[in-house]
């Protein structure tokens, strides 16, 4: 059985240790370094492990608020530049983007590039996977956009 001998001795309290990085974790608790912090609260903690299990915190807590907030119809973040307002601030940075015609999420087959995942998603069950889930209730053709369907229709129904 091979045995990692413990090499990696507190300077504090002498206790030894067999990692650099288990020692350089447990001097903390002598200098009270807290190096990570939440990036929602600001609450400070002396290991990552703690800070992860901290933000868990955070999401149920965050996900009860913003459900509440669909009761009462209190949407606390106003977009700067529309005025409109949304329960949660990723729902408001997911709409910014509307203003900055940022797209982050691209295709992994043609590169095209969309703003939202939900488009992105859309983009590639409609090109590259060929799904067509829009039906013509009168010829049963199928089409991958609901708006190609709608103009397909005024086939039927003479619609200008």
């Amino acid at each position: 059985m091979d045995v990692k001998k413990k090499c990696y001795l507190c300077e504090f309290c002498k206790k030894n240790f067999s990692y650099a990085s288990r020692l350089k974790t447990h001097v903390r608790v002598h200098t009270k370094e807290k190096p990570y912090s939440c990036d929602q609260c600001k609450r400070t903690f002396s290991d990552s492990s703690n800070l992860k299990k901290h933000l868990r915190s955070h999401t149920v807590e965050g996900l009860l608020k913003r459900h509440l907030r669909t009761h009462t119809n209190e949407k606390p973040f106003p977009c700067e530049v529309c005025k409109k307002t949304f329960y949660d601030s990723s729902s408001l940075k997911s709409h910014l983007r509307r203003h900055t015609k940022e797209k982050p999420y691209s295709c992994h087959f043609c590169q095209k590039a969309f703003s939202y995942r939900a488009a992105l998603n859309g983009h590639f069950r409609r090109i590259h996977a060929n799904e067509k889930p829009y039906p013509c209730e009168y010829c049963k053709r199928t089409f991958s956009q609901n708006s190609s369907l709608k103009r397909h229709l005024r086939t039927h129904t003479n619609e200008k």
